[in-house]
């Protein structure tokens, strides 16, 4: 099995890249080790706080957050950086070539429960025109990413991870603390019989979404003529990993609930990133009728919603909603 390394130099990767990704990634392998540390690290429970999203933070998110952050203000290779968890962007060295955004800790409802969380990041090409401390820093659409990927903090800590060639998978070896290749192409199946949405939210969707999940759920006498499967971990990068493994479709639509935020995931830290994993992995990813990578952000925290997976269920999803 080929170490992290000789495969990005194989995908022309270059060498100062390939660093900051290694910045990234020893932050993982220290959330890796107090997540299998569990309530031994004294890392379970909430916090006081409320982030800028509104959302009660865990005592796991905080210290996610202060690991990545950190790490990456010391890499001289990096000029800004975005976090789900802070209020505006955090400049680092001037004149640097990268960017990098990031969700330190996605699913966090599951880390008491020993569910499935992880990590995501992204890294664009740092702007000329605009200061390290703006956020017009990341006014760029997602097809302008250098790198996308996340690490699944699992039974197994994975990494899946494209610098716009394969989306690849990579398993963290404990004896020598190094993500070894495991999976050198992930290729997301045409067709599916599974899909992952929060039913709890129905009653807020609006009606293209209702009339497309009550055919999934309708099986073989419905308009899509066959038996579909729920699944549903709370936590994007557990289900969509599984997207990636064995095919599906993963929704997040927009709904009723709040009209000053009708989405729930953000564009930058998370839909973004894995709408790129999931395009290089030869599945499509869609904000209702808008492929995400095409979206130009207008905020740093603006949300979209999301429809991505196996391309014919996408393309089966948007037809109720064109």
């Amino acid at each position: 099995m080929k170490r992290l390394v000789p495969t990005l130099i194989s995908d022309g990767v270059s060498i100062e890249f390939i660093m900051l990704i290694r910045t990234l990634l020893a932050a993982t392998k220290e959330i890796a080790f107090r997540v299998s540390q569990g309530e031994l690290s004294g890392i379970l429970g909430s916090t006081l706080d409320e982030n800028i999203q509104g959302e009660t933070q865990k005592k796991l998110d905080v210290l996610s957050n202060q690991l990545i952050r950190d790490m990456l203000l010391d890499d001289v290779s990096v000029r800004t950086i975005a976090s789900e968890e802070e209020d505006n962007v955090i400049a680092g060295t001037e004149g640097a070539p990268y960017i990098v955004a990031f969700d330190p800790l996605d699913g966090s409802s599951n880390i008491d429960i020993n569910g499935q969380i992880g990590t995501i990041f992204t890294v664009y090409s740092a702007r000329d025109d605009v200061p390290a401390d703006s956020p017009l820093q990341f006014s760029q659409p997602g097809k302008n990413q250098l790198c996308a990927g996340y690490v699944l903090y699992g039974p197994a800590t994975l990494l899946v991870l494209t610098t716009g060639g394969p989306t690849r998978c990579y398993t963290l070896d404990l004896t020598h603390s190094g993500f070894l290749l495991t999976q050198d192409v992930l290729k997301v199946p045409e067709d599916t019989q599974e899909f992952a949405i929060n039913m709890a939210n129905r009653r807020f969707w609006f009606d293209e979404t209702v009339r497309y999940v009550d055919d999934l759920i309708a099986g073989e006498e419905g308009p899509l003529a066959k038996r579909y499967n729920m699944r549903w971990n709370a936590a994007m990068v557990g289900d969509l990993h599984r997207v990636l493994t064995r095919g599906g479709i993963f929704m997040y639509p927009s709904d009723s609930r709040n009209p000053k935020q009708p989405a729930k995931l953000r564009l930058l830290y998370e839909a973004n990133p894995m709408a790129m994993l999931l395009e290089q992995a030869g599945g499509k990813a869609y904000a209702d009728t808008t492929r995400i990578l095409d979206i130009m952000p207008d905020e740093l925290h603006q949300r979209v919603p999301v429809q991505m997976g196996s391309v014919n269920e996408v393309e089966a999803c948007l037809s109720y909603y064109k």
